[in-house]
Parts: C-alpha cells; structure tokens; sequence
C-alpha cells in the first residue's frame, strides 16, 4: 500500500509539472491589433515592454510592431520544416525561436553581452529584452529609436548588411519592413490613448 502511495504521488508530480509548464507559456492576445487591450490583458506583458523601454530606450509601440511581425504572440513558434521531395518533412530554414523568432547564435550573443543566461526564447519578457538589446546597437549608427522600419531591416539583415544595403535586393523584405513601420504607427496612436491608463494601473497593481 506504501509503494501505491508513493507511485500515486510521484504521477500526480508529474501531471502537476506538465501543467505548470503549459500554464507558463502564455496565449496570444485576443485583440493583437490593438496595443492597448493587447496590454490590458496582459500586464505582464506591458510592464515588460515598459521595463525594455527603460533599459534600451525602445519604445512599446515599435516592440510589439516586432514582436507582431515575427510570431504573431506566439511564444513557441518556429520557421516550418521544408519538404523532402515536396512531401517528407525535413529540416528547417533557420534556427529561429520564439517571440522574437531569434537565431540560436544571436541569442547565444545576447546571454553572454547581457548576462542574462536563463533567457529562453519562448518568454516574452526575455525577449523583449532581447529586441531591445538589438535595436540598442544601432543607435551609435544613428538610428532613430521610432524608426521600426530601419531597425527592422537591420533586425533581418544585421546592421552591417544594412549598411551594405543588401536589403535592396529583397523586395518581399522591403514589404515586411514597410509592415512593420505601418503597424508600429498604428501602435503608436492607440499606445498614446491609453498611456497615462496603463501606468496608473502599473503603479497599483
């Protein structure tokens, strides 16, 4: 009967783990063309992106115009697997991960510059920082810290293939990035709407 107990125990561990972990990854929002409910709802989220905003000076509308772009909110998503002969699934594109859909070696540059060495890619706290780090470093290039669209190619290309222009000869990059500065400008306006609201709640909650 004790070795039953004991067995009981260790399974009921176990399904409790498992749901810890899938609670810790968070949905995506129900509104994400809104900031402001996108933040409402999440208040993790906001302070997150208030905390990026004040390490790196970037500001929330152009990090969740990122973040939007790159996986939709959602926090385990990955490039899918190209196909073998169209039909068997095989490798994938890139190592991208997460939030930020960041590569496994600028991920790997981020934790060590930062210190940060439990960054995961699917929290999106960490990568929020992770986006704030990146844009940081264009701004001693002159980069305006609004500008989603040129921080955005240089996200894609880094900023040394920004400089080399090589987005030029990628049309389909140009479109995402002219998304990204669109959708930021629409963040911007509903972000100035509800700012003064955000805080307060911050401040008490």
């Amino acid at each position: 009967m004790k070795i039953l107990f004991q067995d009981r125990r260790i399974l009921f561990n176990i399904i409790f783990c498992g749901i810890m972990l899938i609670s810790c990854t968070s949905a995506p929002p129900q509104d994400p063309d809104n900031i402001c409910n996108i933040f409402k709802e999440k208040r993790s989220w906001y302070k997150a992106a208030k905390r990026t905003e004040d390490r790196w000076k970037l500001p929330p509308y152009v990090l969740m115009s990122f973040i939007f772009q790159e996986s939709s909110y959602q926090a385990k998503i990955r490039p899918e697997r190209e196909k073998l002969f169209g039909v068997i699934p095989w490798t994938r594109p890139s190592s991208a991960k997460g939030y930020s859909q960041a590569l496994v070696s600028t991920w790997e540059d981020y934790k060590k510059e930062t210190g940060n060495r439990l960054a995961r890619r699917d929290n999106f706290t960490d990568a929020a920082d992770f986006i704030g780090w990146y844009a940081s470093k264009g701004y001693f290039q002159g980069f305006d810290r609004r500008d989603a669209r040129s921080l955005y190619l240089a996200y894609h290309e880094g900023y040394n293939g920004f400089k080399n222009k090589t987005y030029r000869k990628k049309q389909w990059l140009i479109k995402v990035a002219d998304r990204v500065h669109a959708k930021s400008q629409i963040y911007e306006v509903q972000y100035w709407q509800c700012a003064k609201d955000l805080e307060k709640r911050r401040r008490f909650f």
